[in-house]
């Protein structure tokens, strides 16, 4: 089953809800480190309800550390952008997948763009520049489960 990577994550009500959508779907969810906001049980507990407890999560000191293990776990990186032109429903997913979200307030930075295996987008009608993090990691989470089963 494909994993949820939050880069650097700002808000904890996303992360929250990320662990939340985790927990009921049996995929586990890496926090590549700084946060924007306390990484302790409280604060999850607070933005997560009970579901914390039920999700299952990998801590990152920072991006080399999680490079490290990616490389080592030979992991591909999918980075959810609005930078990018291949559509998440176009893309054909895999089992071992991380599906890695930005930060809410200034997304990923270049050294993650280069460094990921793939960048995909969610089309959006109009002049949207773009969709909730939370809901972003749902959309995409839903159909890479969709294609691996």
């Amino acid at each position: 089953m494909p994993d949820l990577v939050l880069f650097q994550p700002d808000i904890p009500g996303n992360t929250g809800t990320l662990l939340r959508l985790a927990a009921c779907m049996g995929v586990k969810v890496h926090i590549i480190e700084p946060a924007g906001f306390r990484l302790d049980e409280k604060a999850f507990r607070r933005a997560g309800m009970d579901y914390v407890e039920q999700a299952a999560m990998q801590k990152h000191l920072n991006w080399a550390e999680f490079e490290t293990w990616r490389k080592a776990e030979k992991r591909r990186s999918l980075l959810l952008t609005t930078k990018a032109t291949q559509g998440y429903t176009d893309f054909k997913y895999e089992d071992s997948d991380l599906i890695m979200l930005g930060r809410e307030s200034i997304g990923a930075p270049d050294y993650v763009h280069e460094a990921v295996d793939q960048r995909l987008t969610i089309p959006m009608a109009g002049e949207a520049r773009s969709l909730n993090m939370a809901l972003t990691g749902a959309m995409v989470l839903g159909e890479a489960i969709r294609q691996v089963g």
